[in-house]
């Protein structure tokens, strides 16, 4: 995002040319302060670039803020070498340009680094590569049109870029992720706009356009800085919310978050007059795996069953430990549904179970279920019904689940969700009917043209 104002620079030294042609020496002169624009972008570039990488020194986690902060440098080298005017060495002006979009690519680099995503090198530089073979060619050299033309749809191609790359990270809410997106998306859109302007009106682009669009791309260089150290600090507050929040050996919700929400869930399915489902799991025999095989195995063992329970239940259901071998489930359906997931992940554990670690533990679990269709009925009584049926599962032989009995009170609301289901299950059968008689009439007339 350095990148917006660097080419920018490189844009007004071509307009300032074009309005002396226009004799609007004087104008341009009181629009733009030239000297000053490259002298403020430096320190500004500087200071930032400088900035990031103080923090990145603070957070070496952190490396995209290496790549971010080593952008924002290479940009302020890259004005100082295109701007100076007595160089020790003298360093061709396309090359100091093609370090602006190096600079680009490296804070595209840096995004995607920062979400985990493999980085792309080749395309890093594939902006920087494209302007030294490209401004080679005949109506591109210095200070012509096509040549900003070329400059600005790179810059521009590296915003949208960087906007698809934000775009993707979905841990963000949906309206901190929509603005994220939006502030590379308008300034591309400003940034292309000048093209527009060049074409159809030059002489408001050369005489009023070039001060607005400074201010803009200063403005907006320094908010991309704080908007990348906010997305350190949002990663940083996402951390610590997990680890709150989740069993740090298997991962899933703890007990704590699990029961709050749980009661969030009861909740908002009782206001729909829906049943809620309460599945308790306890692994059969772990003390004496622990004893024969070690904590190491037992600790694996739990590690196991947390991902078969992830695996065997859906992204709407909740999952959690509430400690030791105890886990537990909450799943927004009635009793026969929620018989049909204990019954899987029963299955399902007993076969993955049988060798833990390159040993042979043969671990199972036993379940309790309570179902309550119960407005007033509290998360504390669900789960004392659920762990007497978890009881009764153990005394019956274990590897197997039990549902609780159903509780007094609740025929009523039980009879309403049957009717319900009924009504569903009639009108899924007329869809699939039709459907199967379409599709029966499409197979005759295929025939019938065969």
């Amino acid at each position: 995002m350095v990148g917006e104002w660097l080419a920018f620079v490189n844009a007004a030294k071509v307009n300032v040319r074009y309005s002396l042609t226009h004799d609007q020496t004087m104008t341009q002169a009181a629009a733009l302060d030239f000297p000053t624009l490259i002298f403020a972008s430096v320190c500004i570039a500087s200071f930032l670039g400088i900035f990031l990488i103080i923090n990145w020194v603070k957070q070496r986690d952190i490396a995209a803020l290496a790549w971010w902060g080593s952008a924002y440098l290479i940009g302020a080298a890259a004005i100082s070498l295109w701007s100076a005017p007595d160089q020790i060495i003298k360093v061709p002006p396309v090359y100091s340009e093609a370090m602006i979009f190096a600079a680009c690519g490296m804070f595209w680099n840096g995004l995607r680094l920062f979400y985990g995503r493999e980085m792309r090198l080749s395309f890093s530089l594939a902006g920087a590569g494209g302007w030294l073979v490209l401004t080679q060619w005949p109506g591109l050299e210095e200070g012509s049109s096509h040549r900003v033309v070329l400059a600005i749809s790179i810059v521009a191609l590296y915003t949208f870029f960087m906007a698809f790359e934000l775009g993707r990270e979905r841990r963000k809410s949906l309206y901190s992720r929509t603005a994220t997106i939006a502030v590379p998306l308008l300034h591309a859109g400003i940034f292309l706009m000048p093209l527009g302007l060049r074409a159809w009106y030059p002489e408001v682009f050369a005489t009023r356009w070039q001060a607005v669009f400074a201010i803009e791309t200063m403005i907006y260089t320094v908010g991309t800085a704080f908007i990348v150290l906010l997305m350190v600090k949002d990663r940083h507050v996402h951390y610590y919310r997990k680890a709150a929040t989740t069993d740090h050996l298997t991962g899933l919700l703890n007990r704590g978050a699990f029961l709050e929400a749980a009661c969030k869930m009861h909740a908002a399915q009782s206001a729909r007059g829906e049943p809620v489902t309460l599945l308790m799991f306890d692994l059969d025999r772990f003390k004496s795996i622990n004893d024969r095989f070690g904590h190491a195995v037992g600790d694996a063992a739990l590690k196991v069953f947390a991902k078969v329970l992830q695996d065997s239940t859906r992204a709407s259901d909740l999952v959690g430990r509430l400690g030791g071998e105890e886990f537990v489930a909450m799943v927004p359906e009635a009793m026969e549904d929620a018989g049909i997931v204990a019954e899987r992940l029963r299955v399902n554990f007993q076969d993955a179970g049988l060798v833990i670690d390159d040993v042979a533990v043969g671990a199972t679990v036993s379940s309790g279920l309570a179902t309550t269709y119960r407005v007033e009925a509290t998360l504390d009584s669900l789960l004392l019904r659920a762990d007497e049926a978890l009881y009764r599962a153990k005394n019956a032989g274990r590897n197997r689940f039990v549902a609780a009995d159903e509780e007094s009170g609740s025929e009523a609301a039980r009879t309403r969700w049957a009717e319900r289901n009924k009504r569903a299950d009639g009108k899924l059968g007329r869809f699939a009917a039709r459907r199967g008689s379409q599709a029966a009439a499409a197979s005759d007339v295929s025939l019938e043209l065969g």
